[in-house]
């Protein structure tokens, strides 16, 4: 079976699995916050999709629909995640600031984890490529991100699509509390990973990964 699948699948998996590592954190400040996680696990679960279970790529994905089944696991995943920040914005507007921490704690995480396989990005442009070892932005044919400029000072992308808002609506969460979060995850990453360098947004939303 693996014999269908490419490095791109393996690659977008593994975001997925990450996606859910920190979708599982988010489920352990619920619970702190007094909520019946394994009721609303169901609930949400039973609307969005599970989570994956504990199995190789090539045990799960449908190869006769590699594509849709990614995509398919990226969308629950991201729907699940937009249902639990919902749930705890809206008991308590305070649970962002723990939210955030969540997202800054797993930015550092990740970052440690690159550096612990004997990887340590010093351009702009590999920071870059790392961060998107990480981050979910839809299908690679959905072209979300477009390089504006890159040298060794700078990289400077746009974002040429949202792949996120109509999933963020459909639940009826905010999809500026993904983004607001998403941005304190890559500012932690950068940090972390290469503290020569910076995550910057500009007042026209132009993304920077820049020298401090």
């Amino acid at each position: 079976m693996s014999l269908f699948l490419g490095k791109i699948h393996y690659w977008l998996f593994n975001k997925i699995l990450w996606f859910e590592k920190l979708e599982c954190e988010i489920i352990n400040l619920a619970k702190e916050e007094g909520f019946d996680v394994e009721e609303i696990s169901k609930d949400i679960q039973s609307k969005y999709g599970e989570m994956l279970p504990n199995k190789p790529l090539e045990e799960l994905i449908d190869t006769s629909n590699i594509h849709g089944w990614l995509q398919g696991q990226i969308h629950s995943a991201e729907r699940r995640m937009a249902a639990w920040t919902k749930l705890l914005i809206e008991a308590d507007e305070k649970n962002y600031e723990k939210l955030e921490e969540i997202y800054k704690n797993q930015g550092i995480i990740a970052a440690k984890e690159i550096k612990a396989e004997g990887r340590f990005p010093s351009t702009p442009e590999e920071l870059f490529n790392s961060m998107n070892d990480y981050i979910l932005d839809g299908m690679p044919c959905d072209r979300v991100n477009e390089v504006i400029s890159s040298d060794e000072q700078h990289i400077k992308w746009a974002q040429r699509v949202c792949v996120h808002s109509a999933i963020w609506d459909e639940v009826g969460c905010n999809v500026d509390y993904f983004y607001s979060l998403r941005n304190a995850w890559i500012k932690s990453f950068v940090s972390e990973l290469n503290g020569e360098y910076e995550y910057y947004i500009d007042e026209d939303g132009i993304r920077f990964i820049r020298s401090i």
